[in-house]
């Protein structure tokens, strides 16, 4: 076998095998201060999908260790559980919150996520909506800026009868839109 053949075809086999890591790697980027949405709008539903460091809500990224980290903890996830509040949908779409499932390892909530490595938890969530008219909604009032200080950004994909749509938010702004109204 020749090894100088070899040596390249490995190499390029090596490089081809690590570049969907590295794209699944970058898809999940874990940066402070920015939150990602994923928000369906489909039949009678909007379902929101969130992916956030943990730090964004609490200012650390671990399982909280005082009496006021377990306190701060409690009150986000309080929170978030009232996500009527925090997303507030076109009332057109005239929804009403249902389910609310929380996901953080570092918390104890919901199945123990990947590890995104050390120091770096998160806390997830997915927010369902049951409306009468899912169709008609235009836009989301967020309040997460208002709620949650160390918030800077939110990247958002929204799939809806209207098409699919990608939207940045930066605090201050607080309405998410998408469609033709």
């Amino acid at each position: 076998m020749n090894l100088q053949r070899v040596l390249p075809a490995l190499a390029l086999a090596g490089l081809m095998a690590a570049a969907p890591l590295a794209a699944m790697a970058q898809a999940r980027a874990h940066v402070h201060g920015q939150l990602k949405l994923d928000i369906a709008i489909d039949g009678p539903t909007v379902v929101i999908e969130m992916e956030s460091p943990l730090d964004n809500f609490v200012g650390y990224e671990h399982a909280p260790k005082t009496e006021a980290e377990k306190k701060m903890a409690e009150d986000v996830v309080a929170q978030l559980r009232a996500a009527d509040q925090l997303f507030k949908i076109d009332p057109a779409a005239n929804c009403k919150l249902g389910p609310v499932t929380l996901r953080s390892a570092a918390l104890g909530l919901g199945k123990a996520e990947p590890s995104a490595g050390e120091g770096h938890a998160d806390l997830d969530g997915t927010f369902a909506f049951n409306c009468t008219k899912a169709p008609e909604a235009k836009f989301i009032e967020l309040g997460l800026f208002g709620a949650f200080k160390g918030l800077r950004q939110v990247d958002a994909q929204i799939a809806s009868p209207d098409g699919q749509f990608k939207r940045t938010l930066k605090r201050p702004a607080a309405r998410l839109t998408w469609g033709s109204k």
